[in-house]
């Protein structure tokens, strides 16, 4: 019996090709609408669906990664202190942790082509708020406006996966999608300050716009070109994919989920992914003033630490969705995630407290190697356990657990590199967050082996 292909409708059944769906109008009455299906061997998702999912994922954030990048202009441009500065990434990922809370279930009833036009409308009109000339509210306006547009990213591109594309490639473009954060902070930070200095900060701001018109222009051909896989389907109802751990009975290793609501391994990602977040933004959006005030780096090498800490994202979110393909547990993934970061955040210290260059770089890397990889593994471990059709809605719910953690992590950074403790404070404050990870991370690991 073929599966219910969620976002495209409620339940129905499959003739020459076409999923029939049903639901009913305004006046209960059933409507029924085609929805183009194929099986294994038929048409497959290709690179045009992929570059989309990267697109999604990772167009909200370049507003966040450009003005970082240029944050010592931003801030003396508009007469701010660090600590608004950063208050401006923090309503960014408070809008977007209270959205993906609020409008997951909603966008389980969304179709995809609706959610993902609405992204690149959303950022797109953030963008164009903040090449506005314009007094610090008006900049404000334009960071929630972005928050918003991340607020279902996750939810969509992770149901699209499932419909989608086969069980075999899941995980590994679950980790290719992912890495569109990194991407955005890799191209963000390298043309912002460059634009920056021929057109102003507000004017990469308007640059940006097209990209987005382009990768909505793309989204709308491409989703229309790629039909529902039912194999696709068909296997994320019936257990995990090859290479994912399971039991005997082919439930997965990481859980069991639960008939109804939110289970509790949902909750405990949604917990890590704060707490992670946390620290990933507080050293995302202060990374570059930290090597421009401390560091003495010029402002476009000073863009070049975030540059580089979101090209090594990439390749490590890649990377490790390929470890996890493979069967590695979750909580295995998460230890060494966090104790890497954990020296990361050491060598940040170090480089602070001797004004050596070279212990910045490593710090970068051993960021962008660690803490910026965790999305992978929690995303992962919802598609190994969550059926499509609360696909959104538990991506929203961990993910709000992420932007929850991305909205105190630049306030809290900020605060304390305004105080007395400066840079230096902040960067303990950040090693100790991924101590209370790694030790999450360990009970994780013993539950799922138990």
């Amino acid at each position: 019996m073929p599966a219910r292909v969620p976002g495209a409708g409620g339940s129905g059944e499959e003739r020459a090709g076409i999923r029939w769906t049903g639901d009913d109008d305004a006046e209960g009455s059933p409507v029924r609408k085609a929805v183009p299906v194929t099986r294994g061997g038929g048409p497959q998702a290709g690179p045009g669906l992929l570059v989309v999912l990267v697109g999604a994922i990772g167009i909200g954030p370049v507003l966040t990664y450009g003005l970082s990048a240029t944050s010592e202009l931003v801030i003396s441009d508009l007469g701010i202190t660090a600590a608004q500065f950063g208050l401006l990434a923090t309503v960014c990922f408070a809008c977007a942790a209270v959205g993906n809370a609020t409008l997951g279930r909603l966008a389980d009833r969304a179709s995809d082509m609706a959610l993902m036009c609405t992204i690149f409308l959303l950022a797109a009109a953030a963008l164009g708020l903040a090449g506005v000339p314009g007094g610090y509210v008006l900049l404000v306006i334009a960071f929630g406006l972005s928050g918003v547009a991340q607020s279902f990213t996750n939810g969509v591109t992770n149901r699209i996966l499932v419909q989608r594309v086969t069980a075999a490639r899941r995980i590994r473009w679950a980790g290719i999608k992912q890495s569109g954060v990194q991407a955005s902070q890799l191209v963000a930070s390298l043309s912002f300050p460059v634009l920056a200095v021929w057109v102003g900060w507000r004017g990469a701001s308007l640059v940006s716009i097209l990209l987005a018109a382009a990768l909505l222009v793309l989204t709308w051909r491409v989703l229309r070109a790629t039909p529902v896989v039912v194999d696709a389907c068909e296997d994320a109802d019936s257990g995990p994919a090859p290479g994912d751990a399971g039991d005997a009975h082919g439930r997965s290793a990481e859980t069991t989920p639960a008939p109804s609501g939110h289970g509790s391994m949902v909750w405990a990602l949604a917990g890590l992914g704060f707490l992670t977040g946390v620290g990933v933004q507080a050293t995302n959006v202060y990374v570059p003033l930290f090597a421009v005030r401390e560091l003495g780096f010029s402002l476009v090498l000073g863009g070049a630490t975030a540059a580089v800490a979101g090209a090594i994202g990439v390749t490590a979110r890649i990377g490790w969705a390929h470890v996890m393909s493979r069967g590695v547990p979750a909580g295995t993934l998460l230890v060494a995630l966090a104790g890497t970061a954990l020296t990361g955040a050491g060598a940040f210290f170090a480089a602070g407290a001797t004004g050596w260059s070279p212990l910045l770089w490593l710090a970068v890397a051993l960021h962008g190697a660690s803490a910026l990889g965790v999305s992978v593994v929690l995303m992962g471990t919802l598609l190994r356990s969550i059926p499509a059709e609360s696909m959104a809605s538990s991506s929203g719910v961990v993910t709000a657990g992420m932007f929850g953690g991305f909205t105190l992590g630049p306030v809290m950074m900020g605060l304390l590199i305004s105080g007395p403790g400066g840079f230096q404070l902040g960067w303990v404050a950040v090693g100790g967050i991924y101590m209370v990870c790694a030790v999450l991370g360990l009970a994780l690991r013993r539950r799922t082996r138990s």
